[in-house]
């Protein structure tokens, strides 16, 4: 929405982060940081609450500098989860606001509990309930809200569900789109992998539970020795986007590693870590099928960006999941906690060939290029939405 906007010389769109790193055309960035750090000994449930309100006094003492020099916004647009919009209605009262919300905490029926192996302790309640403060505050200040699916949106309480929208970011198919002649060079070793290999993929921001990463990991086994020509690409870091840490210097693909020991081919499994862009989608048009694992949590674009390059998709069967996969339609789901029903279905895909299932890969492009398209869905739905925040409809 910022590059769009921007590149109308009408507007004047000013973005106000932390990350120094990036650039868009015609926006202006102003780059703060927290005037302190967070207290050492305020109480645990409320921590990242005292970050998210020395970031929401960081950027509210910017738009203040921004209104003294003369800038009222007409809209203003933030992500709720750090904090950083809560105190924009007191700079600019009459400005409306449009907040971004992901999650609601909830004790169960989403993450936490998903686990059986990770049983939940009454401290996880209370915990959870003033995790929600940053929600609740929010949810209270904004003019409208934005969710990315329904099934996030479903989270929130239903008294808020009538400020809330559902309208997903975006995927840009134009570009997200199968490649037949795609080809990666696995550095450090001579193969160069293509469409005629058989490929599994799998990707995340990091390789933790929350992704599954430990029953995929736990599924090579079967695969590699039922498919002797296949070969295993992993994209991910090694540190902890979400749930438990491991104790410094531990990480779960070393626990993996060590877990699966000799069972594993590591000649045919590659670490690629994190990738530039476009070698993640060289990745994803040359699988032959593609694993995406979540708990009940944030829904990952990657999975949407498998399914718009036409992957054979294996997914598990969890909610956010099932609002885009419909099984044997546009893609396979499994069972979160099966190796061997992972297994089974990736086997099931490699034998089938590069062009075997060929319905299903179409389905699956077909299911994003007419539900989450970046230009022709998604793009006009947001700027529907403020449009009418503008004119206050």
């Amino acid at each position: 929405m910022a590059a769009h906007l921007a590149a109308d010389p009408q507007h004047q769109v000013v973005f106000i982060t932390q990350r120094s790193e990036g650039e868009l055309p015609g926006v202006r960035k102003i780059v703060y940081r927290p005037h302190r750090a967070r207290s050492h000994v305020v109480h645990p449930y409320l921590r990242e609450t005292e970050t998210a309100v020395i970031n929401a006094q960081s950027v509210a003492r910017i738009a203040l500098d921004l209104k003294r020099a003369g800038f009222i916004p007409d809209l203003m647009l933030g992500h709720n989860g750090w904090g950083e919009i809560w105190y924009l209605k007191e700079v600019f009262p009459q400005s409306p606001l449009l907040g971004y919300f992901e999650f609601f905490y909830r004790l169960t029926g989403a993450d936490v509990g998903f686990d059986p192996s990770e049983p939940t302790a009454f401290d996880d309640g209370p915990r959870l309930r003033t995790k929600n403060l940053g929600n609740y505050l929010a949810l209270d200040t904004v003019d409208v809200g934005l969710c990315p699916t329904h099934w996030q949106k479903s989270r929130y309480p239903t008294g808020y569900h009538g400020k809330l929208h559902v309208i997903h970011d975006g995927i840009d198919t134009s570009i997200v789109r199968p490649n037949p002649d795609a080809a990666l060079p696995l550095a450090q070793t001579e193969l160069t992998l293509s469409r005629a290999d058989e490929v599994v993929t799998y990707v995340a921001r990091n390789l933790e539970p929350y992704r599954g990463f430990p029953s995929f990991m736990r599924s090579l086994p079967a695969i590699l020795a039922a498919r002797p020509q296949a070969h295993i690409v992993i994209v991910g870091g090694d540190e902890v986007s979400y749930g438990k840490r491991l104790p410094p210097g531990q990480t779960y693909r070393q626990q993996l590693q060590a877990e699966l020991g000799d069972a594993v081919d590591w000649r045919r499994v590659h670490f690629l870590g994190k990738v530039a862009y476009p070698t993640f989608l060289t990745i994803l048009q040359l699988s032959r099928v593609h694993v995406y694992l979540t708990y009940p949590f944030v829904l990952s674009w990657s999975m949407l960006e498998a399914m718009a390059a036409g992957c054979l998709l294996v997914a598990s069967n969890t909610a956010p999941v099932r609002e885009a996969v419909r099984d044997g339609d546009n893609g396979w789901l499994v069972d979160f906690f099966s190796p061997s029903e992972i297994a089974e279905r990736v086997i099931e895909g490699l034998k089938a060939g590069p062009e075997g299932g060929a319905a299903i890969r179409h389905n699956a492009r077909q299911t994003v290029v007419e539900r989450y398209d970046l230009s022709a869905v998604c793009l006009p739905a947001q700027l529907g939405l403020l449009d009418r925040l503008r004119r206050r409809d």
